[in-house]
């Protein structure tokens, strides 16, 4: 879970700022700003529960990693990072 949690710190783009604005002529699929929030929530928790001694099991790191591949595709289709 931990690899999986620097991969998503280095591909996402959680913490900047051209990332919180909507696409052109207000056409987003799916806000960005709310995807990037989901997912940054998510990471704050794992890392915490980590923290505290909390081992992840197979489905919480499977659904885990689906939302942050859905994250990357939606700002992929906002066009905010590339495929």
């Amino acid at each position: 879970m931990l690899q999986i949690i620097e991969q998503v710190k280095d591909q996402l783009p959680l913490y900047e700022s051209d990332t919180f604005i909507c696409g052109p002529d207000n056409n987003c699929q799916g806000c960005p700003k709310k995807l990037l929030e989901l997912v940054d929530t998510e990471l704050t928790y794992w890392e915490s529960a980590i923290e505290r001694g909390v081992t992840p099991n197979f489905d919480e790191i499977t659904r885990f990693g689906k939302l942050c591949k859905n994250v990357r595709r939606g700002l992929v289709r906002n066009n905010l990072i590339q495929a």
